[in-house]
């Protein structure tokens, strides 16, 4: 048997003249031919009983190199009803920011390049303008995240100095990354006041010495403590700030430039409060409540932003073209607020109306029952969307979602045969059903869930 499996040359002709081998790379072609024969000679070698032939070897050949040359990152139908769901990409960018990218993409641009004067140009003066006149902010400047923004701000104005902070605002986000990490990794030496539930002013106040560099302020966009607590507002700080000759900064995380109160949602500190109220330098994320892509903002006070542009660091963090294409097309859409929050995906999914969420769960039943009908139980329930990405923790966004109870097969084997469809379908268990949330269903996308599904349960006859 061994004799009669075929040479490397031989599947490599068999493979030149058929066609489906034509846009796969000849080196991913002749190391699928190795690993298929390996297996085999294997195979034989352990007594298995095996029948081959050079077709057959072939088949394995190409579905091993059609493996191999496939994108990792692929699109997915996120119907978990989690709005910002930093595992399936955070926020969508608007059709603005796409086409911007595009553009950007396929020429060159003026990224570094001043037109005007025909000499070097800065990156993130591409934004700036737009992050001042939205925010009322002397200067501002982007870098690639949020975790790099901070941390480029506490190396420049803290490193080997004391920043002060409350220990019911020492965070932590996902991937286990806290803000004493952050700190510890720009130099800076943290120095806890208050307590978990209880900061006062005064206890700034006393805590600051000659090694004392900035008093820092992060907003507890992913969790809240309710009961016998007491914050510093950030006005009364600042005004410390000045008192003491200190600079004053606030992590907003998410950050907004929206003030979602008005759409029933609860009130998020907007990016132009956080300057209002005194704040020398504000940090925040661009792929979460903005919308945009991701992206770390730092704006503020003309004095400190200008030496936090200065910090060698800063060319390691920087913004790439793309990132900064999405970001000014979208920023430039908040110039209307009210159509921002209509055409910015993020803003209109999390303000998206429990009757509409009623009315696309209604087409996608009348769309499910004649396909799967008779193979599942479908019924329309009334739960909760969640915006994730670290904002309104508590917050809960009414949805009429799609309940699905298979009659031939367990639930959590649903959930994992549609996750891995193609495209991959992410919905949830709850209830002992599962759940698909129109909240978060693209346009479009209802017609890949029937057919995964249709798929799925199509001859299905036992429990798994």
């Amino acid at each position: 048997m061994l004799k009669r499996l075929p040479g490397v040359d031989i599947l490599l002709e068999l493979a030149d003249s058929n066609p489906d081998f034509k846009k796969i790379p000849q080196t991913i072609i002749k190391a699928s031919i190795r690993k298929v024969l390996d297996q085999t000679r294997t195979n034989i070698l352990e007594n298995k009983s095996i029948a081959f032939s050079n077709e057959k070897i072939l088949s394995k050949v190409l579905s091993l190199a059609r493996k191999a040359v496939a994108p990792k990152l692929v699109p997915v139908v996120n119907a978990t009803g989690v709005v910002l769901h930093t595992n399936l990409g955070r926020a969508l960018l608007c059709r603005e920011a796409v086409e911007n990218m595009a553009e950007i993409a396929s020429g060159y641009s003026n990224l570094e390049f001043d037109i005007k004067t025909g000499t070097r140009g800065i990156r993130y003066h591409v934004v700036e303008n737009l992050l001042c006149e939205l925010t009322g902010a002397e200067a501002a400047m982007a870098v690639n995240n949020n975790a790099g923004a901070v941390l480029l701000c506490l190396d420049t104005l803290a490193s080997g100095k004391e920043v002060i902070v409350s220990r019911g605002e020492l965070v932590e986000i996902g991937g286990s990354f806290r803000i004493p990490d952050v700190m510890a990794k720009s130099g800076g030496i943290l120095k806890e006041v208050g307590t978990t539930n209880r900061t006062h002013l005064k206890d700034y106040s006393e805590a600051v010495n000659d090694n004392t560099a900035l008093l820092l302020k992060v907003h507890t966009s992913n969790y809240q403590i309710k009961g016998f607590t007491s914050s510093v507002p950030l006005k009364e700080l600042a005004a410390l700030g000045r008192q003491k000759d200190l600079p004053v900064m606030e992590d907003l995380g998410s950050g907004t430039l929206i003030d979602f109160s008005s759409y029933g949602l609860g009130r998020e500190p907007t990016v132009s409060d956080a300057v209002a109220s005194g704040a020398d330098i504000v940090t925040f994320s661009g792929d979460k409540l903005l919308g945009g892509p991701q992206a770390g903002i730092i704006l503020g006070s003309r004095k400190w932003v200008g030496r936090i542009k200065k910090n060698p660091l800063t060319r390691a963090l920087r913004i790439d073209k793309l990132t900064l294409a999405a970001l000014e097309a979208t920023l430039q859409i908040y110039r209307d607020p009210h159509k921002a929050v209509k055409t910015i995906p993020a803003l209109a999914t999390l303000t998206l109306s429990f009757e509409e969420t009623a009315s696309r769960t209604e087409k996608l039943i009348s769309m499910l029952t004649p396909l799967i009908g008779s193979r599942a139980d479908i019924a329309s329930v009334d739960l909760s969307s969640r915006s994730g990405g670290g904002a309104f923790p508590e917050l809960s966004l009414p949805s009429c979602c799609v309940s699905l109870r298979p009659k031939t097969m367990s639930v959590a084997s649903l959930e994992q045969k549609m996750r891995m469809s193609r495209p991959a379908v992410i919905g949830r268990i709850e209830n002992n059903s599962f759940i698909l949330d129109p909240r978060t269903i693209q346009k479009g996308q209802a017609e890949m869930i029937c057919r995964a599904l249709d798929k799925i349960l199509n001859g299905e006859h036992t429990l798994s």
